[in-house]
C-alpha cells in the first residue's frame, strides 16, 4: 500500500494506526533518510543538505534504503509512506520493487498542512518543520509529487483511493479502513503457542 499526500497531511499518523491494528511493516522514506542523516555518514550529510533545502534526495539512494528496509522487515505486507514523490520514482519503484496494490491519497489543504507542520515543529524539533523549508516542501510537492497521484489515477485507476484529511484523525482512520476493506481483511490474530502433538 502506497500512501501519498502533502507534508503534514497525516500519512504517518494513519500508518501507525494500521500497523497497530493490522500488523503491516511501515516504511517511511523520511524516517529512513533521517536515520541515515543521524548516522553521520557522508551520504547522510548530503541527504541532510538536500532535505533542509526542501529538495528530493536522489532516486537511487531512496530506492536502495527502501529495498534494504523491506528485506529486513519481518512482515512482508508493506505501507510505503510518502514515496514515490516524483513520476520517475514511480516508474523505478515498479521496475525494481513492483506495482502497489492500493494507492491511498490523503487530501488536505496547504493552509491546514502548514498549520500542522508548524505545530509539530514546536514539539519535534525537526529541522525541516520551519516556515522557510515548509514553503519549499510545498513547492516540491505541487511540482513533482502531485503528478504522481495523477499518474496512478491513469495507470492504476482501481487502486487509487482519495481520502480527505481535514478532520479528526480517528474520523480519517475510519475512512482509511473503509477504503482498504477489500485489501485488509482482518486484524492480525494474537500469537498462540503451538500445542504439542501427543499422538
Amino acid at each position: 500500500i502506497v500512501f501519498l499526500g502533502g507534508p503534514g497531511c497525516g500519512k504517518g499518523t494513519q500508518c501507525e494506526e494500521l500497523v497497530r491494528d493490522f500488523g503491516y511493516s511501515h516504511l517511511s522514506t523520511g524516517d529512513l533518510l533521517r536515520a541515515e542523516v543521524a548516522s553521520g555518514s557522508e551520504l547522510g550529510k548530503q541527504c541532510d543538505t538536500l532535505m533542509k533545502e526542501g529538495k528530493l534526495v536522489p532516486l537511487d539512494v531512496t530506492i536502495n534504503l527502501l529495498k534494504q528496509a523491506m528485506g529486513k522487515a519481518k512482515c512482508k505486507r508493506f505501507l510505503i509512506d510518502g514515496f514515490p514523490r516524483a513520476v520517475d520514482q514511480a516508474h523505478e519503484f515498479e521496475a525494481k520493487v513492483g506495482k502497489p496494490d492500493v494507492v491511498l491519497c490523503l487530501d488536505c489543504s496547504l493552509e491546514l498542512m502548514e498549520k500542522r507542520l508548524l505545530q509539530r515543529g514546536k514539539a519535534s524539533g525537526r529541522a525541516d518543520d520551519n516556515i522557510e523549508t515548509i514553503k519549499k516542501r510545498f513547492e516540491t510537492f505541487l511540482a513533482e509529487s502531485k503528478p504522481v497521484i495523477d499518474y496512478y489515477r491513469k495507470s492504476l485507476p482501481k487502486a487509487v483511493k482519495t481520502i480527505p484529511t481535514d478532520k479528526m484523525p480517528d474520523e480519517v482512520y475510519a475512512d482509511v479502513k473503509t477504503a482498504l476493506k477489500a485489501t485488509v481483511e482482518k486484524p492480525v490474530p494474537p500469537k498462540v503457542p503451538a500445542k504439542a502433538d501427543f499422538r
